[in-house]
C-alpha cells in the first residue's frame, strides 16, 4: 500500500492548482514552477522512474479535472507544471551522473597512481567491479589523438570489447589522453582483444604490462605498459601491440648506464672512422638482428642488396674485430646495438 501511495508525495498540491486554474483561467506563478521543480528533483532522488510519474500527473489531472470554462488554459496548466517536475527531475539526474563520473575519475586516477589507501581502494574499486585481491593486468593504447571517456574511438573500442566479453570485470577507461583497459590477470584474451581493437580504432600502439596482484598490482601493471610504449619510440619498435613480459631485457641493460655506454664505446666506437660515420653500419646491425640474422630479409629492410649488405657486415668485422656472422661475436654486438639504441648513440656522446 506504502509503494502505491509513495507517487502521491509528488503530486502534493497539484489538484489545488488546476482548480484554482479553472477559476481564473492564470498560469503557474513563479512560486508553483518552482515546487514542482523542486519535486522533480526529489523524486529523482528517491530513484522513481519519470515515466511513472508523468503517468501520474495525467492520472491526476483526469480525477481533478476542474468544472471550467477554459480547457485550454488547464491543459497549459499541465502541461507548464509537468515541464517544471521533469526538468527538476533532470537536472537531479545530471547532477547525481556527474557525482558519479567524478566518483568514478577520481578512483581511477588513485587506482592508476596508488596514491590513496590500499583498504580504502580495495572497498572502493568492487562498486567498479573490480576485486583488487586478485591479479590483474592493464593495457594501455595510445594513437595520434587525445583520448577521453566520451571520444568515438574510446566508444567504439568500449563496443567491440563488451560485445564479445560481455561483463567479465572489466575497467575501461581513459588517462592523460591515452585508452587503459583493466582486467583480471587470468583473462588475458580480453586485454589482447582490447590491444588489437584499440589499434585498429586508433593507428597507434597498445602494450600490455604483466599481471600483478593487490592494489599496487594494477600500478605495476599500469607501469610496465606505459614503460613499454615509452620505449618503443626510443629504440624504434614499431610492433602494434607490445608486451612488457617480452620486453624485460631492456631495463635490465639499461640498469647501470655506465656499464653499458662502456660496451657501446668499445664495441662500436670504431664504427665511427667508416666513411659517413657510424650511422649507416649500426642501421645494418639493427636490421640484421631485428630479421633474425637472415641476411636476404635485413638486406629487403634497407633496400640493400644481399651483396651490398654482406659488404657492410664485413666492414663492421674489420672495424671492431668482432663478426655479426659468428655466434661467439654476436651476442656482444647485439647488446652493444640495443645500448645504443636507448642511449641515443651516436647521436648522444656517451
Amino acid at each position: 500500500m506504502a509503494t502505491r501511495e509513495t507517487p502521491q508525495t509528488y503530486l502534493e498540491g497539484f489538484a489545488e492548482i488546476l482548480a484554482e486554474v479553472g477559476r481564473t483561467g492564470r498560469r503557474l506563478t513563479r512560486d508553483e514552477v518552482d515546487g514542482r521543480r523542486a519535486l522533480g528533483e526529489q523524486a529523482a532522488s528517491s530513484g522513481h522512474g519519470l515515466r511513472s510519474l508523468v503517468i501520474h500527473h495525467l492520472t491526476a489531472t483526469r480525477v481533478a479535472w476542474p468544472v471550467t470554462t477554459a480547457p485550454d488554459r488547464v491543459l497549459a496548466a499541465v502541461e507548464q507544471a509537468v515541464d517544471a517536475f521533469a526538468e527538476g527531475y533532470e537536472r537531479a539526474q545530471r547532477l547525481a551522473v556527474r557525482k558519479e563520473e567524478a566518483a568514478r575519475r577520481e578512483f581511477i586516477d588513485d587506482l592508476l597512481h596508488g596514491r590513496s589507501d590500499p583498504v580504502r581502494i580495495v572497498q572502493r574499486a568492487e562498486r567498479f567491479g573490480l576485486r583488487l585481491a586478485h591479479a590483474h593486468a592493464v593495457g594501455v593504447a595510445e594513437g595520434v589523438e587525445p583520448y577521453d571517456d566520451t571520444h568515438p574511438v574510446t566508444r567504439t573500442v568500449e563496443a567491440a570489447l563488451f560485445a564479445r566479453f560481455g561483463d567479465r570485470r572489466i575497467l575501461l577507461t581513459t588517462k592523460d589522453d591515452r585508452m587503459i583497459c583493466v582486467v583480471p590477470g587470468d583473462q588475458e584474451d580480453v586485454v589482447r582483444y582490447f590491444a588489437k581493437q584499440a589499434y585498429a580504432a586508433t593507428g597507434g600502439q597498445a602494450a600490455i604490462g604483466r599481471p600483478h596482484s593487490g592494489p599496487g598490482g594494477v600500478v605495476r601493471s599500469y607501469e610496465e605498459a606505459l614503460n613499454a610504449l615509452d620505449l618503443a619510440k626510443r629504440i624504434g619498435l614499431d610492433e602494434p601491440v607490445l608486451l612488457a613480459a617480452d620486453l624485460l631485457v631492456y631495463p635490465v641493460l639499461a640498469r647501470d648506464r655506465e656499464a653499458m655506454a662502456d660496451l657501446v664505446r668499445n664495441a662500436l666506437g670504431p664504427l665511427r672512422e667508416a666513411r659517413g660515420g657510424a650511422e649507416p653500419l649500426l642501421e645494418t646491425l639493427h636490421a640484421y638482428f631485428d630479421s633474425g640474422c637472415v641476411s636476404a630479409q635485413a638486406a629487403r629492410r634497407l633496400n640493400l642488396s644481399v651483396r651490398a649488405l654482406t659488404y657492410r657486415l664485413d666492414r663492421i668485422y674489420r672495424l671492431t674485430g668482432a663478426d655479426p656472422t659468428n655466434p661467439q661475436h654476436r651476442f656482444t654486438l647485439q647488446t652493444a646495438a640495443i645500448g645504443a639504441r636507448l642511449l641515443d648513440w651516436p647521436a648522444t656522446e656517451l
